[in-house]
């Protein structure tokens, strides 16, 4: 299993991309490994089939420059953080053994976000107990806590802890979203509408990004909560 310096587990395919493409695409660019892993196949979703979003998400993997990307099987809509779930989330982690996790919204619209954020977050601590046991390929993992696990901010507005300007990488963020073409505005589509197939969804996920980049005085910018406070190096680093 490839080591990734950041691992982004999110409960459904898009929501890297709708909440924190450009932070990927910057730490690519940084030079930093990424890894993707969803918690479900977004199987209830109203628009699309998980075939088709499975595809999406890998073209917009190669969009990002992840190094992999896939699915834990947690059942979309139903899954919550029992011993199982939290284990599976926990053998990802070791397998990759991440200094970051970027994970969903700690309260959004859609009841997954926060409940994959809090199995995620729950998952990160058991990790690094030595004395649980996980295994890959019949191999016993070691345990592994990454330093920081920041949560996204998504639908609904929450103060940010945290801004990453995005707005040299927008354009690959908008185009990493558009891999998304089943779950967003399409005017020949004759399937049922969502919340985020309307037409003014993507307009504002771009005025979103702009009131985060206002904040640190950029053009775009992506948001973050953190549980701990991050430690800093350098005051004058700060924007």
């Amino acid at each position: 299993m490839e080591q990734a310096d950041i691992l982004c587990i999110t409960a459904h395919p898009d929501d890297v991309e709708i909440a924190m493409a450009g932070t990927v695409l910057h730490h690519r660019a940084l030079g930093h490994t990424v890894g993707l892993v969803e918690l479900t196949a977004g199987e209830l979703g109203t628009r699309g089939t998980p075939e088709i979003r499975r595809r999406e998400a890998d073209a917009a993997m190669q969009v990002l420059g992840a190094a992999f990307r896939y699915q834990l099987g947690l059942r979309d809509g139903f899954f919550r953080a029992d011993e199982a779930s939290l284990l599976k989330v926990a053998a990802a982690i070791r397998a990759h053994r991440p200094k970051v996790v970027l994970t969903n919204a700690v309260s959004d619209r859609h009841p997954d976000h926060g409940r994959g954020a809090s199995l995620v977050a729950e998952a990160c601590f058991l990790s690094g107990l030595r004395r649980i046991s996980t295994q890959v390929d019949g191999k016993e993992q070691e345990a592994w806590r990454p330093v920081t696990v920041l949560h996204c901010i998504q639908d609904r507005w929450i103060d940010p802890d945290l801004i990453i300007d995005v707005t040299p990488y927008w354009a690959g963020k908008e185009k990493a979203l558009r891999c998304f073409a089943s779950q967003f505005h399409d005017p020949a589509s004759t399937e049922p509408g969502s919340p985020i197939s309307s037409p003014d969804f993507l307009p504002f996920i771009e005025a979103r990004a702009r009131q985060l980049g206002r904040l640190i005085g950029v053009t775009y910018g992506e948001g973050f909560t953190v549980a701990r406070p991050p430690g800093v190096d350098d005051l004058l680093a700060l924007r």
